[in-house]
């Protein structure tokens, strides 16, 4: 074989890694259950929108476009939210060096270790992607869907993993993270997708004077789901036209967002592959020595004692799961730097309305997405903290000490389900303080903040927030967020590695999140005071129903009410509810302890 050939192929197809990773990935069953709840729950969404009375060919061909545009979006948060997850083992990997120190001492070279990593577990993404163009063909075959938008919507969801992937790929090799950065990697997307989708929303300006539509801004080929409103969505979001004005490239930039978007993820993708190899060989563990940011901090070394002894408690379990987590530099700047970015959002929200630049309806979604984006990470991290705290100990050996001590499987249950709520305490109450500062300004103007919306065909006046909805996020929170933690423990308790649980407790608790959201939005617009109170089921539910009201409680809204205390009502029955899952999960898995932990003893 000619040695260019052979060279090309040892980067990808012969390549040791990428195969170790394909064969080791193929034969595990999570793999197939993700891929059968990927494909699942496309097929449960192309089946909802295509639902319906008879109708004829060309009411046949508008729904199939809708159902495409549906499935579409769904697909591409499918993967922004999976890609992180599969590419989770790569950053993991930081936590043993020992790894890269053997790969360091083969035959391979930097390229090859970069590429094999990166495509290895993209491998499993792409697979994803492939496994749901049937049903793609299948929506074409109700006309209204070209071939040109199914191909473009691929382009989008491949190069958003390309792109994710490749971020995580630089963590790893650079030995800027490890197991602890996993969950700040995955934050960082979701906050990068809600930050530009914000912007975006502010930079909107209509296409021209009295229109509904609005042009693409520069934001638009910076976000996947922007990208792909503008190519499904274009009676609405319209690419801006070339007329002439400014450079070739922020013609091309506004005018095509979708190419845009597609390019500039290849050009970083490939400039941190670049950048990866070429740092590969300089990496170099510095130890013994404390970094000035930590002795700032006095957190001491990584390694070795960050702080002076404290007095357990009643539970030493419930103190080792809080404190351990403070002794990280990474935990005190994200806790903290989280509750000071979210307060910060809401206030300059607030003047900016305040001052004139901002109309109610737009303040009334930048606050929904605003706390919307805060109760997300915060679950984000109840599941991460939970899924890994047994499964880590298991890993590196702790458990097994944990186990010959008197600490019964009832006390380390709760004790590592308090530590967790005690934790994350602080992050947990943003979302609840930030509801409250928009209320107590909407108290101290109400005549400003009142929208007038239009229900049907009647037009009724709401005000910015309800005490009800502050109150019941004040109750529903702690409980939703102690249901979450409980998800991730019995996940972690069952599974072998950290990378198992976590993938398997997130699609647990975003499954149920989202059937309990469908039905309360169902409930919602259809049965009035009832269904306001079953929208504080979830806390997603209920920040849609406290700031559109008109979108999410519409037949609430119609009798008159803001749906404020029933939505109280619905918080304190579900907040109740939480609380007997909570302590049914606990008896369960209290029971089951010693049989789960025993039948995976030596698994790591």
């Amino acid at each position: 074989m000619p040695a260019p050939i052979e060279w090309f192929l040892s980067l990808l197809l012969t390549n040791p890694i990428c195969v170790r990773l394909i064969q080791g990935g193929s034969t595990r069953s999570r793999h197939l259950y993700l891929r059968s709840g990927y494909l699942a729950i496309l097929i449960a969404s192309l089946l909802l929108a295509l639902l319906g009375p008879a109708a004829s060919l060309r009411e046949l061909a508008q729904r199939g476009a809708s159902a495409f545009t549906i499935v579409a979006f769904g697909q591409v948060l499918l993967i922004c939210l999976l890609t992180p997850v599969f590419m989770a083992g790569a950053i993991a990997q930081e936590a043993n060096p020992r790894t890269w120190d053997i790969l360091l001492t083969t035959p391979l070279n930097s390229m090859q270790i970069v590429l094999g990593n990166l495509f290895g577990r993209l491998f499993f993404i792409l697979a994803l992607l492939f496994s749901s163009l049937p049903l793609f063909l299948f929506i074409q075959s109700f006309g209204g869907v070209p071939g040109e938008s199914i191909v473009s919507s691929y382009l989008v969801a491949g190069c958003s993993a390309l792109v994710v992937a490749a971020v995580a790929v630089t963590l790893s090799v650079t030995r800027t993270a490890g197991r602890r950065a996993v969950f700040a990697f995955y934050v960082s997307v979701v906050v990068y997708l809600f930050l530009t989708w914000l912007i975006d929303n502010r930079l909107r300006t209509p296409v021209s004077v009295g229109s509904l539509a609005s042009a693409t801004t520069i934001m638009t080929p910076l976000n996947p789901f922007l990208a792909l409103e503008s190519l499904l969505l274009s009676n609405s979001y319209v690419p801006a036209e070339a007329d002439g004005g400014g450079s070739a490239i922020s013609r091309w930039w506004l005018g095509s967002p979708v190419s845009a978007f597609a390019w500039s993820s290849i050009l970083l993708s490939v400039l941190l592959i670049a950048y990866s190899t070429l740092r590969l060989r300089v990496i170099g563990a510095k130890t013994g020595q404390v970094p000035w940011h930590r002795a700032l901090l006095r957190l001491g070394g990584s390694e070795g004692d960050g702080r002076p002894p404290r007095v357990p408690g009643h539970n030493p379990i419930a103190w080792r799961e809080t404190s351990s987590r403070t002794l990280s530099l990474a935990g005190v700047i994200g806790r903290w730097g989280f509750i000071a970015v979210g307060a910060l959002a809401t206030l300059a929200s607030l003047w900016i309305f305040h001052v004139g630049a901002m109309t109610i309806m737009d303040l009334r979604v930048t606050l929904l997405a605003i706390v919307a984006a805060e109760i997300t990470i915060v679950v984000l991290a109840a599941v991460n903290m939970s899924a890994t705290a047994v499964s880590r100990e298991r890993e590196d050996g702790t458990l097994d000490l944990i186990l010959t001590t008197p600490i019964q499987p009832g006390p380390y249950i709760s004790g590592k389900l308090r530590g967790l709520i005690q934790y994350l305490l602080p992050m947990l109450v943003v979302p609840v303080v930030c509801m409250l500062i928009a209320w107590i300004y909407a108290l101290a103007r109400p005549e400003a903040t009142m929208a007038t919306v239009s229900v049907g065909t009647t037009s009724k006046a709401v005000p910015l927030l309800n005490w009800g909805a502050v109150l019941g996020m004040s109750l529903l929170m702690p409980a939703f967020v102690a249901f979450t933690v409980m998800v991730g423990l019995q996940w972690s308790i069952r599974s072998k590695g950290t990378i198992g649980s976590v993938v398997a407790a997130v699609m647990v608790v975003f499954t149920v999140t989202g059937v309990i959201g469908l039905c309360g939005i169902a409930s919602g617009n259809g049965i009035p005071f009832l269904g306001s109170a079953v929208s504080a089921i979830s806390p997603f539910n209920l920040v849609g129903a406290a700031f559109l009201p008109e979108s999410t409680i519409s037949q609430t809204v119609l009798e008159g009410d803001a749906g404020g205390l029933s939505m109280l009502i619905g918080a304190v029955v579900a907040a109740t509810l939480y609380g007997f899952i909570v302590f049914g999960m606990h008896a369960s898995m209290k029971r089951s302890f010693m049989m789960t932990v025993r039948r995976l003893a030596g698994t790591r």
